[in-house]
């Protein structure tokens, strides 16, 4: 059983972006005498660029602008929008509820510093996560994108208001959950991974962080700054990102990987649901990565013999011997774990949750962190700079995302 300080550290280090996480581990002096450790720091060059550069460099030059064509949206504009709450925070920017002042819809809008994105050249993948939200729009399990749109110095991806508050915060309530209800959450969770997938689309950041309750307590899928595109059926991808306790051993091992990746995920994440705990956790990080190489998987007597299977399926060290290997989804939804569930009723929302979040509307921020929501919303979040404060820097890293702006056509929707 973890003391409150052990799970005070624990949240703190899963708030971490790996980026920040590696260049700490570097400054630990006993982590780094691990072997496996001085291995993971010791990356070599990688194959695509994706890599998070603990040195950054200079924005990138005119070729390597991305250029995904002209606004869709060009009347889109900060002003649109009355901020109301911090609900969100990562490395680049800011999650904020926000009400439009014309249809007075709530949405999520998430706003990023275009400075800070180049300055760790990570437009890329930027860029990525938005082009993914374009392809949700059909899917009850993914995070909706209604349109993009950029100032000089800023970019806005505005999304559906989520508001029943991430998986890690009612697993860190509740410890755990009992299996039917894991269950419920991980066949809608696969049915979003499953789909993904048939877009050549890995996902790469299954974590319960990532996991959403709307209002009704159905699963929806956040976060696709990770994801890898266009990888077909049989295709890898060996960039070595994640979030610690969550790597599968292919990743570590830096060798190339291919979608079972996310099916790993799955397994920690189901694991985490029964159990209240990754299922290679250690405080000691070199002792994590280690276990998650080298130690057998260990499940304690509580669970159901199916559960037991799956687990072992999805949490084979080798990703070539694990379930999902051959059919992909196919092999996870056919697994005797998923029996009691119909899939078509499933993705249509017609079970019923086993949890309902119990929000009484938009204003409803019970289920949100209060070291978010008590943050004030930052007075320059809903204006454009003037353009006498345009600067040369920012005009670059305004040049850097051009084609991001975007707005679905009307027949997305139906």
């Amino acid at each position: 059983m973890r003391t409150r300080s052990d799970l005070k550290a624990f949240m703190k280090q899963r708030k971490m972006g790996l980026n920040d996480f590696i260049q700490r581990l570097a400054t630990n002096s006993y982590a780094c005498k691990h072997p496996e450790v001085q291995s993971i720091l010791n990356l070599s060059p990688p194959q695509d660029a994706e890599l998070m550069n603990a040195n950054p460099s200079p924005p990138p030059s005119p070729s390597q602008q991305i250029n995904l064509g002209p606004s869709s949206n060009p009347s889109a504009k900060p002003s649109d929008f009355h901020f109301l709450k911090v609900i969100g925070k990562g490395s680049f920017g800011k999650v904020l509820l926000a009400r439009h002042r014309t249809d007075d819809q709530f949405y999520a809008v998430k706003v990023l510093q275009k400075k800070a994105i180049l300055k760790k050249k990570e437009e890329k993948h930027i860029m990525s996560e938005r082009n993914v939200l374009l392809k949700n729009v059909k899917h009850p399990f993914l995070v909706g994108l209604h349109y993009s749109f950029q100032t000089a110095d800023k970019l806005y991806f505005v999304l559906d208001y989520i508001n029943g508050g991430e998986l890690f915060y009612h697993l860190q309530r509740e410890r755990c959950f009992l299996e039917p209800r894991a269950r419920f959450y991980s066949a809608e969770i696969a049915s979003a991974l499953g789909y993904l997938h048939s877009l050549n689309i890995v996902y790469r950041d299954l974590k319960p962080e990532n996991i959403l309750l709307d209002s009704q307590g159905h699963i929806i899928l956040t976060d696709f700054g990770l994801c890898k595109e266009n990888i077909e059926p049989n295709g890898t991808t060996s960039t070595f990102c994640g979030t610690p306790e969550y790597l599968a051993p292919e990743v570590l091992h830096k060798q190339p990987y291919d979608r079972t990746v996310d099916w790993w995920c799955l397994g920690a994440v189901l694991y985490e649901m029964l159990y209240g705990l990754p299922p290679f956790y250690s405080r000691n990080t070199a002792e994590m990565y280690d276990n998650i190489l080298n130690k057998p998987l260990q499940l304690k007597p509580n669970i159901s013999n199916a559960a037991r299977h799956l687990l072992e399926g999805l949490l084979q060290k080798d990703r070539t011997k694990r379930l999902g290997c051959t059919e992909d989804f196919i092999e996870i939804k056919n697994h005797i774990f998923f029996s009691p569930i119909n899939w078509d009723e499933l993705n249509a929302k017609k079970i019923t949750p086993p949890f309902n979040p119990n929000v009484t509307g938009p204003n409803d921020l019970r289920h949100f962190d209060p070291e978010f929501t008590d943050e004030p919303v930052p007075s320059s979040i809903g204006c454009s700079p003037d353009s006498a404060l345009v600067t040369a820097s920012i005009k670059e890293a305004a040049e850097a995302f051009v084609g991001f702006s975007y707005a679905p056509s009307m027949d997305s929707y139906l």
